[in-house]
């Protein structure tokens, strides 16, 4: 969910520190609020001991929630660009009737323009089928948002519906983005264990510890936990899969449109880049470069957003391998698997191409694809598209997450049960703020997430069609965190990935269907070549 692409990097980062200026005092007192909340003495809400103390939720018609439970310390002060914290411990019982604020945003923005926001924000939410007993032993499923670890949040995701429908335990969380999340620095690395520019992916780490060790009072089962997220935080799932000490933690893996097979930076050029970084933030002095950046305000970090390489770092204790090379030679942390994604990703991500002209499409794919481009010409040509920007956007979705998704799960089929899927509703609602007059968004990137979620980021609400293939999915998923097989009676049999590529395609009105010919429709074969 990588959003405002099209503006420029300058205009990006003055948007972002204007964002943050506003909000950092209200959201750290928000955070500060909820962290600190008196022990509640009303009654009527469900009561849960966790390790940190006593919460109590909120009883819903259909389930129950439990919001904004700290997973880790606030990392303030010392703790930023630090490793997470266990959280403080408190008496009495703690409120847990309100979110977090969203974690500090570095591109404008995964989130509305209300939201508050806060470097304290390591916070989850719980979602549960209601009058649930201790005992009950319920899948739980843990949300990994998207936004190119530079923004989004936990707190847009209700899983409220999902939960009731599915006999599930839903879990969203936030974790750290941007810099505070993924910056690397030779500095922080020395004072780091597994190296520095992964304290987004050790929140996420943390979060699932966090489960393992409370969920069971929630009348969740720790040893049948499933991970999922779209688009970075899909990649945060790929991450997990190679993360040594992420092993035994996760029992199933969903992967929404991201792959796990392209590389991530290393941490020796996440490093060296950090060290560009600080000084742009005016950290010169390497004495002192670690305090520098740790009372750097937050406006200046996000203003310099682009100077250093961001995304998780490979090489380091954390993730010692890229994710792709661990899964070619079995050295991951091998689960069921489900994988897959929209029909036209591209049409949100790639906005900054609005306008684009019959020959503009043609120029772009020349000085883009080289000698292959007259090929490409070939396979999308403009009188096949509604527009050139409808053109556009499929050589993009097809060239990337389209095909390279197959390669993921190529590589897992015959090791683990592995099920593909594409999301395919020619009328699905895209993103607020994403309309482009005139042209087709349906099927873009982050276009399944209303379907899954009570989202609260969505252009508009559902309808009755769409609630169709909404509850199907929904119950896809939620069969798939039980035993590591999506299907469920009364719902169209979903095989196995396997040698025949069978793929299920969800569509409009719970129509969906098996299909053989999704690697044929994104012209796979040429662009794995």
């Amino acid at each position: 969910m990588r959003l405002f692409r099209g503006l420029s990097r300058r205009r990006l980062a003055a948007l972002a520190a204007a964002v943050t200026v506003t909000v950092l005092t209200i959201g750290a007192a928000g955070a500060t609020a909820q962290a600190t909340g008196k022990p509640s003495a009303s009654s009527g809400g469900p009561v849960v001991r966790t390790q940190s103390g006593l919460v109590r939720g909120v009883a819903k018609q259909r389930f129950d929630e439990f919001l904004g439970l700290p997973y880790a310390a606030p990392p303030l002060r010392e703790l930023r660009f630090a490793p997470p914290a266990a959280p403080k411990s408190w008496k009495g019982i703690r409120p847990a009737d309100r979110q977090s604020p969203a974690c500090l945003q570095f591109e404008p923005t995964g989130v509305r323009e209300e939201q508050t926001l806060s470097e304290d924000c390591l916070y989850l939410d719980v979602y549960r089928p209601s009058q649930v007993a201790k005992s009950a032993k319920l899948p739980v499923m843990v949300w990994f948002h998207g936004g190119a670890n530079t923004q989004g949040t936990g707190v847009i995701y209700g899983g409220g519906t999902m939960a009731a429908k599915t006999g599930t335990i839903v879990i969203s969380i936030n974790y750290r983005l941007g810099a505070l999340g993924f910056l690397a620095h030779p500095a922080f690395s020395a004072a780091t264990s597994g190296g520095s520019g992964n304290y987004g992916a050790m929140d996420q780490l943390a979060s699932l510890t966090w489960v393992r060790d409370n969920i069971a009072d929630f009348g969740g089962d720790p040893r049948n936990v499933t991970i999922y997220g779209q688009s970075a935080g899909a990649g945060g799932v790929c991450n997990m899969l190679a993360m040594p000490s992420a092993k035994g933690l996760f029992h199933k893996a969903i992967v929404q449109s991201s792959v796990c097979v392209n590389d991530r930076t290393t941490l020796q050029a996440g490093e060296q880049s950090g060290l560009k970084f600080a000084q742009s933030v005016g950290c010169t002095d390497q004495a002192t470069v670690v305090t520098c950046l740790r009372k750097a305000w937050p406006g200046t970090l996000i203003a310099n957003q682009a100077n250093y390489l961001g995304g998780p770092k490979v090489g380091g204790a954390l993730l010692p391998r890229q994710p792709r090379e661990a899964l070619a030679d079995g050295t991951w942390n091998a689960v069921p698997i489900m994988t897959g994604s929209t029909r036209s990703e591209a049409r949100l991500t790639s906005t900054a191409l609005a306008g684009i002209t019959p020959q503009g499409y043609v120029d772009l794919v020349r000085s883009t694809y080289g000698d292959k481009a007259e090929r490409v010409l070939e396979l999308y040509p403009l009188s096949r598209f509604k527009s050139p920007y409808d053109a556009i956007t499929q050589v993009r979705t097809d060239a990337g997450t389209a095909c390279r998704a197959e390669l993921t799960a190529r590589a897992t089929t015959g090791r683990v049960p592995t099920y593909r899927y594409e999301f395919n509703d020619p009328t699905s609602p895209t993103l607020y703020g994403f309309r482009i007059p005139g042209e087709d968004m349906s099927n873009g990137h982050s276009a399944e997430l209303a379907y899954l979620f009570d989202f609260t980021l969505g252009e508009q609400p559902l309808t009755a069609e769409q609630e169709r293939i909404s509850d199907q999915m929904m119950r896809y998923w939620g069969a798939f965190a039980h035993d590591g097989n999506p299907n469920f009676r009364g719902a169209p049999a979903w095989p196995v990935y396997g040698t025949g590529q069978k793929v299920m395609q969800l569509r409009t009105g719970g129509a969906s269907q098996v299909i053989t010919s999704l690697a044929a429709d994104h012209h796979c074969d040429f662009w794995l070549s």
